[in-house]
């Protein structure tokens, strides 16, 4: 029996339906309904309301079938509107439509309140719902909106001040401020393709392959693997056309020592401050990525179920793909939901490697007590 049909058969007898019931089994919507002989109503399994005596309850195949057995819908679980989970999404898809609208249209983006109210939530669940179903705040959504339009709207307007109202800032102060974040450096630099930002990078040869490090004055800003030393240090001037590149820094080579070292040994870990930058949701992927243990791994869908987001595989695995910092910030230890090695930016058989290597690892460290 495959997985579809023991999911078709979860409910084909009343006690797995009353246990659904009992529970308050999400899972159970749309799979039958209940109905209630005291109160004359019927229900959705995952319906809040107070769970009834079992002798009063009847199990029924559709709404329609409830309501011909002279049952009405409950005012609580709503079993004629599509369910809860459903309605949460369509909301929050609502409110996000309204953000993106809002700053396209270079208008100031409704207040929590008026989010809500649009929605018809209260200020309080909509942030709730919001969050839970995005893994981020509304304000935290608009903010990544706008710096998605950052970087373009640099390169397009004519000064600096139109581009901060391009990608949806409200005012100059709060552009200025959430800028270096965003970008790295002050705007002004950016747009200038980095002139004026120093960046230390070297290259070196690991087990990997080559091996670029590069960092800024607050801490490493790059880690990049590949075959190629040149197409390494031409992929970092591409990102920064303008920057001073310095290579081969002596004080330099300690750090790039102790990231060869990390490819090595990752249990090791890496003492080195990291300079990334990224959307919010990007950081709260990255920052998960690196509470996961050498030697262990984590599917794509169970990491965006830890962050609250049950339907985000899709945004995990962006986010993983877009880490500018490799083995630091570990995406390889993800991997598909059946277990199986794929999607690394620097190559399945690097992501292969990496992941023998730490499991062989971690083993030993078991075997001998650490």
């Amino acid at each position: 029996m495959d997985a579809s049909t023991t999911h078709e058969n979860a409910y084909d007898d009343d006690a797995a339906r009353w246990d659904a019931v009992r529970t308050r089994a999400p899972g159970a919507d749309g799979r039958f309904w209940y109905s209630v002989r005291s109160t004359g109503v019927y229900c959705r399994p995952s319906c809040p309301a107070r769970t009834p005596r079992r002798a009063n309850v009847a199990f029924h195949a559709s709404c329609d079938a409830a309501a011909a057995a002279g049952f009405r819908p409950c005012l609580r679980c709503r079993p004629l509107d599509p369910p809860l989970a459903e309605r949460q999404a369509q909301a929050v898809a609502q409110a996000c439509r309204l953000i993106d609208a809002a700053i396209d249209a270079g208008d100031p983006v409704s207040d929590l309140a008026g989010l809500a109210e649009a929605c018809g939530m209260s200020r309080f669940h909509f942030h709730r719902v919001f969050k839970a179903q995005t893994g981020i705040t509304p304000r935290a959504y608009a903010d990544a909106r706008r710096a998605a339009r950052l970087p373009q709207a640099l390169k397009d307007a004519a000064s600096v001040t139109a581009a901060a109202y391009d990608a949806g800032f409200n005012s100059s102060g709060g552009f200025y401020a959430a800028s270096p974040g965003l970008l790295g450096m002050e705007p002004r630099r950016w747009r200038a393709g980095g002139a004026g930002e120093t960046i230390r990078f070297a290259v070196a040869q690991c087990s990997l392959g080559a091996l670029l490090v590069a960092a800024t004055s607050r801490g490493i800003c790059c880690i990049l693997l590949g075959d190629d030393p040149d197409a390494l240090v031409r992929d970092l001037q591409d990102r920064f056309p303008k920057a001073e590149l310095l290579g081969a820094e002596p004080g330099f080579e300690r750090s790039v020592a102790q990231v060869v070292g990390l490819v090595e040994a990752p249990r090791l870990g890496l003492d080195l401050p990291l300079d990334v930058r990224g959307t919010a949701f990007q950081q709260r992927v990255w920052q998960a990525l690196r509470q996961i243990p050498a030697g262990q791994t984590i599917g794509y869908a169970e990491l965006a179920a830890q962050l609250g987001m049950p339907q985000g595989a899709r945004a995990v695995a962006g986010a993983c793909a877009a880490n500018p910092v490799a083995v630091a910030i570990p995406c390889h230890r993800v991997v598909r939901n059946d277990g199986a090695i794929s999607g690394y930016r620097w190559g399945v058989e690097r992501k292969r490697t990496l992941l023998t290597r730490e499991a062989q690892q971690a083993a030993g460290g078991r075997e001998t007590g650490d």
